[in-house]
């Protein structure tokens, strides 16, 4: 689900989600557990994109591979090994801002293809998502969809109901022969655990994400209602979306998390999560089971951010490499966008001209907000337009954000929101950046943003707000426009 989230093609998606299972096998092989014991147990998870035929094939192909790849390389004895179950998620990223009833027939079509692609469950998004957290009703919408499939078309009354069709069959072979490629090159290296240390799963995605963002933002990759047949002027009443009150929810939480600390045995959480923290320590795995130690410590009621935190101490806290894939957004622009991305060029080189430096921007994601497609290919599509960009971890706080660009020294700090915490986190960095004397630094907001909130943001003080279906180009030249207000008259932040 989520390596299709990130930008992953259903082939890319296919071939790591299968060999991250391979790893599993192994690892606990390695642990003296047995493949009988642990593969019938193991369930994986796909997105559903709109690529209604490829997703089909995807499930298809994963059923061919896992088995023939379980039994060459563990030689199981239960046949149950073989077996790939699966549950599936229709896409969040093929929801749009932009008439968001379309995203009723999207989510339709998704569910359609997982269902006659074999998965065993299935999660039906709601069409408001690309705006806000859904709402009772748009969530209970998404349930009859799958409800009316089940229940109504008769679809589930038989096993693979698009089996034997020729275009379904060569899709399904075509597509297990180049992920099969793609596994042996991950198992080439040593597996999927040295394949991401290296770095490749990520970089291989983000490619497919920038070029994605390309093929869109140049028309050739159709979006309905976004960059075709989009419909003019007015688009209809605004959604009633749910809202989020951030601080009652920290204020509660903080309150949740104290009734704990006051309530539980102080030294028996200290006791298992030092033995938590000393397991963690040594080399010998064999003697210490973290997941046993962990357990233990939840259950004295120590809090999930104490178990991390027992667990850092020893390990530190892994870092993905900030490269990027550059030069992939702007190849793959194509004639459709050169002559926008010419004007990109020339805009960069009157700010590089007046401020002795090319436009520098930190791309930040604040908060539990794991989502981060839209920051990567943000940064990408810059990086090729001629920003110099930075991307900062995930989960900062708004003074991990405010340091970064102060050591960065930066022109614009772009935050990405996807999970409703943009009306609390956004003015604390704003905070942040005035106490760092900072505040002539253009903030601006770009992700899932109600339009409810949009004067809430712009009265604390960010400068513009991109929502879903936003093109780079535009980003780019609408940043440089604020940054450079009196261009013609020589005057730039430096």
């Amino acid at each position: 689900m989520h390596l299709q989230e990130a930008g992953a093609t259903p082939t890319l998606e296919l071939a790591y989600t299968l060999a991250d299972g391979l790893e599993y096998l192994r690892c606990a092989r390695d642990a003296g557990l047995s493949v009988d014991d642990v593969a019938p147990r193991l369930s994986f998870f796909f997105a559903i994109g709109m690529n209604f035929f490829s997703e089909v094939a995807k499930l298809r192909a994963a059923r061919r591979l896992w088995a023939r790849l379980v039994k060459e390389k563990f030689s199981p004895k239960d046949e149950k090994c073989l077996a790939l179950r699966t549950h599936c998620q229709t896409s969040g990223y093929s929801l749009t801002a932009q008439e968001p009833h379309n995203n009723i027939i999207r989510t339709t079509v998704e569910a359609m293809a997982a269902v006659l692609g074999g998965t065993q469950s299935l999660h039906t998004n709601s069409f408001d998502e690309a705006i806000a957290l859904p709402t009772d009703f748009s969530a209970g919408l998404a349930r009859s969809t799958q409800l009316i499939l089940a229940e109504e078309t008769g679809i589930c009354d038989v096993a693979d109901p698009l089996g034997g069709s020729y275009y379904v069959e060569r899709l399904t072979a075509e597509m297990e022969a180049r992920a099969g490629a793609l596994i042996d090159e991950v198992e080439g290296m040593g597996g999927m655990t040295e394949a991401i240390v290296a770095g490749l799963p990520k970089l291989k995605i983000e490619e497919c994400a920038a070029r994605q963002q390309a093929h869109i933002d140049a028309g050739r990759q159709v979006i309905v209602g976004v960059n075709k047949y989009a419909k003019e002027g007015d688009q209809g009443e605004a959604l009633d979306v749910r809202k989020i009150d951030n601080t009652a929810v920290l204020r509660a939480q903080k309150a949740r998390l104290e009734a704990v600390r006051t309530s539980r045995d102080g030294a028996a959480v200290e006791a298992a999560l030092a033995a938590l923290e000393a397991a963690a320590s040594t080399v010998d795995r064999e003697e210490h089971n973290l997941l046993d130690l962990a357990v233990k410590a939840a259950r004295a009621r120590a809090t999930v951010g104490e178990i991390s935190d027992a667990l850092e101490r020893p390990w530190g806290r892994y870092a993905a490499a900030g490269d990027m894939a550059t030069g992939t957004y702007a190849a793959s622009l194509g004639d459709e966008g050169r002559e926008e991305a010419a004007a990109c060029a020339a805009a960069v080189a009157r700010f590089e001209a007046v401020a002795g430096r090319r436009p520098r921007i930190l791309l930040a994601k604040m908060g539990m907000d794991g989502h981060d497609r839209g920051a990567k290919v943000m940064a990408t599509g810059l990086a090729d337009l001629g920003f110099d960009v930075d991307i900062g971890p995930l989960f900062m706080t708004p003074a991990e954000v405010a340091r970064a660009a102060v050591d960065a020294d930066v022109h614009v700090v772009g935050v990405s929101s996807q999970a409703a915490g943009h009306t609390t986190l956004v003015p604390a960095l704003m905070h942040e950046l005035r106490e760092a004397g900072m505040q002539h630094v253009l903030v601006v907001v770009g992700g899932i943003i109600p339009e409810q909130d949009h004067a809430a943001l712009l009265e604390a003080g960010v400068a513009a707000i991109y929502g879903p279906g936003t093109r780079v180009p535009s980003a780019a030249l609408g940043m440089l426009g604020l940054l450079m207000p009196e261009q013609d008259r020589g005057t730039a932040h430096s």
